[in-house]
């Protein structure tokens, strides 16, 4: 009798300490810090391709951006800043990615886009996505 029950004993504090590891060594979910899709996106410099091709006084400009979500979808408006007709005048292409707050499969994906505008041949473009700076590559 004496046996069976310093057998229990030690059993029940090797399962005390099993739980009790168990119970330190797993992260609270408070710990975890969550990642924010508008965070994520304003903070990482994005690459946009563009190509630009002009004829007769517009700018036709298409491209594209990855998305990091089958979910996201993107917006494109062009403005034109600076004296018109004249020397200083540049392109502003402002790209906005929407936020999803549904549960979405992460899988990058291309995201296209294509506007015009009245501008000088010679203006350059300046691009941002969700109002951050962004970089860009020309096909």
């Amino acid at each position: 009798m004496f046996q069976r029950r310093r057998l229990w004993v030690a059993a029940l504090i090797i399962a005390v300490a099993v739980i009790v590891g168990f119970a330190l060594s797993v992260p609270r979910a408070r710990e975890i810090p969550e990642p924010s899709g508008s965070a994520t996106t304003a903070s990482l410099t994005s690459v946009v391709t563009l190509h630009d091709s002009f004829e007769k006084g517009v700018h036709s400009i298409t491209g594209s951006l990855v998305a990091p979500d089958v979910c996201a979808s993107l917006t494109a408006r062009a403005s034109v800043e600076g004296p018109s007709a004249q020397a200083g005048e540049r392109i502003i292409l402002a790209l906005t990615m929407s936020e999803d707050s549904q549960l979405c499969l992460q899988l990058p994906t291309k995201l296209t886009f294509s506007v015009s505008v009245e501008a000088l041949a010679d203006a350059p473009i300046d691009v941002s996505v969700n109002g951050v700076s962004a970089t860009t590559s020309e096909i």
